[in-house]
């Protein structure tokens, strides 16, 4: 699946299978028009950017916003069809996409809280679980998520840091641990790297941000 996986910078993250999915599409150049599906995990300005969602939506494209940040969407001028609110612990299938949301937050540091009611995701794609977790930490919720592919964020400060992100995936065991969130603005261009040392082997870690030249 690594093949159909794309991430743009920080979470932004595009996956094209039987249907093209987005996760918090953000400093996007190209106008697209393909997603079927748009997942926001919360409404930071790195996450949820109106003006690249713009740049991938078309009229009928689900949009799946965390409920709290329906105040966000309904002043960011976005128009589509069919927005979709949702809140942690919850599962639907939504025309035969199997969704599960994960409470994403900060254990200690403040910048996002539990009662925000942010997401992460597990996602049903192609047959495989793919957990998008969000901006977190290593919290009793992310280490019980079964998934067969994670995106977990690596560059510290707000979320965890490469060597608490190789944790949670050495508890997890996903077939593909993919780092996010780093080299911009939090953390560094090596974090993928010393995240991709500590993770145990047998798991397969791709280093897909733009600015890693080569990729094992």
């Amino acid at each position: 699946m690594i093949e159909q996986i794309t991430i743009n910078t920080q979470s932004s993250i595009r996956i094209q299978g039987d249907q093209v999915i987005y996760f918090d599409p953000y400093c996007l150049e190209e106008e697209r028009h393909d997603a079927d599906v748009i997942f926001i995990t919360h409404d930071h300005y790195d996450h949820f950017d109106p003006a690249s969602i713009r740049k991938v939506l078309r009229d009928d494209t689900m949009l799946v916003i965390p409920s709290s940040s329906f105040e966000a969407w309904s002043e960011s001028g976005i128009i589509t069809t069919q927005v979709l609110q949702m809140d942690p612990g919850q599962q639907m299938d939504i025309g035969g996409l199997l969704i599960e949301t994960i409470p994403a937050y900060n254990r200690l540091k403040p910048f996002h809280p539990k009662s925000k009611g942010w997401l992460g995701y597990v996602v049903t794609i192609d047959g495989r679980r793919v957990y998008v977790a969000g901006d977190t930490d290593l919290t009793d919720e992310s280490a019980a998520v079964e998934c067969d592919i994670a995106f977990v964020p690596v560059g510290g400060k707000y979320t965890m840091n490469a060597a608490k992100a190789a944790q949670l995936v050495n508890i997890l065991q996903p077939d593909i641990a993919v780092p996010t969130h780093y080299g911009t603005h939090a953390g560094k261009p090596g974090d993928g790297a010393a995240f991709r040392q500590a993770v145990q082997e047998g798991i397969h870690v791709p280093l897909l941000l733009h600015f890693h030249e080569t990729e094992e």
